[in-house]
């Protein structure tokens, strides 16, 4: 490192927005590569670091801090096919949120163009349900086993009775499971059906602040892999470690990262 690189903790500070205090805590946690030292024992850093607070950041803001610590943690270990499994995953999760999101959307759609009266004030039993869905009565058992639908008891008999909600449950399992939804996309829906208190309207207007917020979710991930990858890409940066090079000897973190040369 040339010293018209060399920065110290405060102008890594100031370059990067945080406290001198937070670019210490940064790289005690291996969220930055190891800092060089001076004769007196000072930290010093570079542009790889500067590189690296960025990417830290930016990565929090799109897929939390913790995934992010980890994600640069793993780079600075040396693994850097490790961490791009890492940004798959948080990827892939978002997907299944928005999965989950779509099949509300579908499931809200099935209420509301479903023109069945509802069922009577003492409730229906499982074969009455399973005759107005054109279900097996061992399908709903098998949704009742999984906790989509639960239905009451008859005092005295013992027999299932499903009331007006256990019946809106079950036509929204048997709407979903005809579009191929697992139990685990499903239960989300009736989750978030059941926090509205049953009201579609309520519902809806979940559904579109929740699209919003994936929507930011997306755009801040998708800022957050663009500093990854610069710093990736860049000199010095974690991606030489899977590069050949003709002088293989470097400094930094204990945890064999990129860093600046030694004092």
């Amino acid at each position: 490192m040339t010293a018209e690189r060399r920065l110290r903790p405060v102008d890594l500070a100031r370059l990067a927005g945080v406290t001198t205090q937070q670019i210490r805590n940064y790289e005690d946690a291996g969220v930055l590569p190891g800092a060089g030292r001076t004769e007196s024992g000072y930290r010093t850093f570079g542009e790889v670091h500067r590189r690296a607070v960025l990417a830290y950041r930016a990565l929090a803001k799109g897929y939390g801090p913790v995934p992010a610590a980890r994600i640069m943690r793993t780079l600075h270990a040396g693994d850097v096919p490790g961490a791009l499994a890492l940004v798959d995953a948080a990827h892939a999760a978002l997907h299944e949120e928005r999965a989950a999101l779509h099949a509300t959307g579908e499931a809200l759609e099935a209420l509301t163009g479903d023109t069945t009266a509802p069922p009577r004030p003492g409730g229906l039993r499982i074969g009455e349900v399973a005759a107005l869905l054109g279900v097996r009565t061992s399908a709903l058992r098998v949704w009742e086993s999984a906790g989509l639908v639960t239905p009451g008891r008859e005092r005295g008999t013992g027999y299932r009775i499903y009331g007006p909600a256990a019946v809106r449950d079950a036509r929204i399992v048997h709407s979903l499971r005809a579009g191929h939804y697992l139990f685990r996309q499903i239960r989300p829906v009736l989750d978030e059906l059941r926090r509205e208190g049953g009201s579609r309207q309520a519902l809806r207007a979940a559904l579109a602040a929740r699209a919003e917020t994936l929507t930011a979710r997306t755009r801040a991930m998708l800022a957050g892999a663009g500093r990854l990858y610069d710093y990736l890409d860049g000199p010095e940066g974690p991606g030489d470690l899977g590069r050949p090079t003709a002088d293989a000897t470097t400094t930094g973190s204990t945890a064999g990262g990129p860093g600046p040369s030694a004092r």
